[in-house]
């Protein structure tokens, strides 16, 4: 496809509003996707330090999966 201005590269032949939406999608996914993982990645670091701590301070140093049974 040959574009002769840069209007015309901007309509995509009458396709832009699909064109140009489907590429701010994919390009605001592709921005978030790092930025949720890494906020995720943070809360799971958090809530498992809180629950050494806890677990620490209840006295349960092996934490409650390495109990033994009597």
């Amino acid at each position: 496809m040959q574009w002769h201005s840069i209007g015309e590269f901007f309509a995509m032949g009458g396709y832009a509003l699909y064109v140009w939406g489907s590429f701010g999608a994919c390009a605001l996914l592709m921005v978030a996707e790092p930025l949720l993982v890494r906020r995720r990645l943070s809360e799971v670091r958090r809530n498992l330090a809180r629950e050494r701590l806890a677990d620490k301070l209840d006295g349960n140093l092996d934490g409650p999966c390495n109990e033994t049974s009597s």
